[in-house]
């Protein structure tokens, strides 16, 4: 039996195309898993470390009606989250810039958010001020009144009325691994970097709750 060997010119530069084309897949998976890295970081340790002062500080009292809520290991600066108030003016995380921020989305079609409302909104009664605002956006991306009705029905009150249409917020949560379900709620220090972090609802208005939020207003 007669082996054949291609011992063409050709034979050679295709060996080379394909050690080269071998390199730049394995260049692009370590830029892939480098990018994914980085977001981690994302540069903002240094700026993310009071949230992660803070998260370490609150992390024993996350417990009883607030034990599923998840503090921070990373220092994480969230996306620039852009959502409307209730006049369709744009705003957007950097609006709270100096302000810790409880952000939480939900929509009408969501059964445990629409039972965490009460909650959130005696949250925002008791501790919502100059330093601490729960902010909560409304993803209903069918009917806009149908959210404003719904709040003046269940006498939810006390709560400004933010909304994101298109439900990009969302999207761009789901993209870090900040939204997977609803409701989805994130406390976030004044530099916009992650304190803490829960998916699906809380009794916003326990005392368990009130102890986590003004134990992460402290100063240290």
């Amino acid at each position: 039996m007669t082996v054949s060997h291609d011992t063409t010119p050709a034979a050679p530069k295709r060996r080379k195309f394909a050690l080269i084309a071998a390199a730049a897949v394995a260049a692009l998976g370590v830029a892939a898993v480098y990018g994914i890295a980085a977001y981690g970081r994302n540069g903002d340790e240094g700026a993310c470390a009071g949230a992660l002062a803070t998260a370490k500080r609150i992390a024993p009292l996350a417990r009883g009606e607030v034990a599923a809520v998840a503090v921070t290991d990373s220092g994480v600066r969230l996306p620039a989250l852009a959502f409307k108030d209730a006049t369709g003016t744009e705003k957007s995380l950097a609006d709270w810039k100096g302000r810790t921020v409880l952000l939480n989305l939900w929509a009408t079609w969501c059964v445990p958010c629409r039972k965490e409302m009460p909650a959130l909104a005696a949250l925002q009664q008791k501790l919502g001020g100059p330093s601490f605002e729960v902010v909560a956006v409304n993803i209903d991306t069918r009917d806009p009144d149908k959210p404003k009705a719904w709040l003046q029905q269940a006498g939810v009150t006390g709560l400004a009325y933010y909304a994101d249409a298109s439900a990009k917020v969302f999207q761009e949560l789901k993209v870090i691994g900040k939204a997977v379900g609803m409701p989805t709620s994130l406390l976030i220090d004044g530099a916009g970097c992650e304190i803490a972090y829960l998916a699906g609802p809380a009794e916003w208005g326990s005392d368990d709750a009130l102890k986590l939020v003004q134990a992460a207003l402290q100063k240290p």
